[in-house]
């Protein structure tokens, strides 16, 4: 009998090691039980082979016996485990919140004019963001935090040491990371109810109006008039709401441009790019590190309250933030009848 149990633990081990199923493991060893009880079944009294596997059938019956009760118990304890266990609680239908969504949005919820169903417009909606840089660092930030459902990121650089200045949504171990995915990993990490699409490439017109067809809003952090203009182009044709913010040293602004609506477009209001020079980069004339936290963070409670529909919108006005002197001031903004992009043309 020594033999045969030598052979099953043979058995068991070669399984172990091939990490085959557990089921698989205990057929090899109810096959060689098998075998062993046939050979005595079979065999005539005093054959080697039976002298050799303890001379009987009968222990190994009982031990077969004892080995289906061992299992039997087994399965009625996971039968009666599973009965404890309660119903799993059936999927949610979109929109709606678990409590760990409605804790997280209380603050939200109670305001008059957000509440439930202005945070269910938040977790429906699909906000697209131009660049995660000094501007977009803040708003998605704050976007993702918000509750907004669906967030996409477009950029095709990556994490530089001179941006950590003023980019928050990226640390310094993401240094040589594609902004869009180091954005993606700060977001999610900051709120796991919401869907991160980045998009690690520039933003052309070959695609553009594709991109913005599957967004509810269009937020534009960009720090180039080329890809300011192609956005506003893109967002008037497909009457998609667009809110452009800018930076130079000590001074920000932001407006949102809703044509579809009411007001100019960003080009009835910067006809042409400036001559170069005119208005120097970031990189060219410095940038003070929390102001693109301040216009950013106000790109974000402009496309919170386009969503829900709270206040009043920076529709056909421009917000301006000297962070210098502490001060901030609107300029109403018209529209051009001439403008190639929105105009009667």
């Amino acid at each position: 009998m020594l033999l045969i149990f030598v052979l099953a633990a043979a058995l068991w081990g070669v399984g172990v090691a091939l990490k085959t199923p557990y089921k698989l493991r205990l057929t090899m060893i109810g096959l060689l039980w098998l075998a062993v009880v046939v050979l005595h079944l079979v065999l005539p009294d005093g054959h080697g082979l039976r002298q050799s596997t303890g001379g009987s059938a009968a222990p190994w019956l009982l031990l077969g016996g004892f080995a289906a009760l061992v299992l039997v118990y087994r399965q009625g304890l996971v039968w009666a485990r599973n009965r404890a266990q309660p119903e799993p609680e059936p999927a949610k239908p979109a929109g709606t919140f678990n409590e760990s969504e409605l804790n997280r949005y209380a603050r939200h919820i109670v305001l008059r004019e957000i509440g439930g169903a202005g945070q269910k417009k938040l977790k429906n909606a699909k906000v697209l963001v131009i660049g995660a840089g000094g501007l977009g660092s803040p708003a998605l930030l704050y976007l993702a935090a918000a509750g907004v459902g669906t967030i996409g990121v477009i950029d095709d650089d990556e994490v530089d040491n001179s941006n950590l200045q003023r980019q928050v949504i990226h640390r310094d171990a993401d240094i040589g990371m594609a902004k869009v995915f180091s954005a993606k990993a700060a977001m999610e990490a900051q709120n796991p109810f919401v869907i991160v699409r980045p998009y690690k490439r520039r933003l052309e017109a070959d695609m553009a109006e594709d991109l913005f067809a599957d967004y509810d809003l269009i937020l534009d952090g960009t720090d180039n008039f080329t890809t300011r203009y192609l956005a506003n182009a893109a967002a008037v044709k497909l009457g998609k709401p667009l809110i452009s913010g800018a930076l130079s040293q000590w001074e920000g602004q932001l407006s949102a441009f809703d044509p579809a609506t009411s007001g100019p477009c960003y080009q009835c209001i910067f006809p042409e790019a400036p001559a170069p020079g005119l208005a120097p980069s970031c990189a060219e004339a410095g940038v003070i590190g929390p102001l693109p936290g301040v216009i950013g963070a106000m790109m974000a409670v402009e496309a919170i309250k386009l969503i829900t529909g709270a206040g009043a919108a920076l529709r056909g006005e421009m917000m301006i933030y000297d962070a210098l002197w502490g001060e901030s001031r609107k300029i109403t903004l018209k529209k051009r009848a001439d403008c190639p992009v929105c105009g009667a043309h």
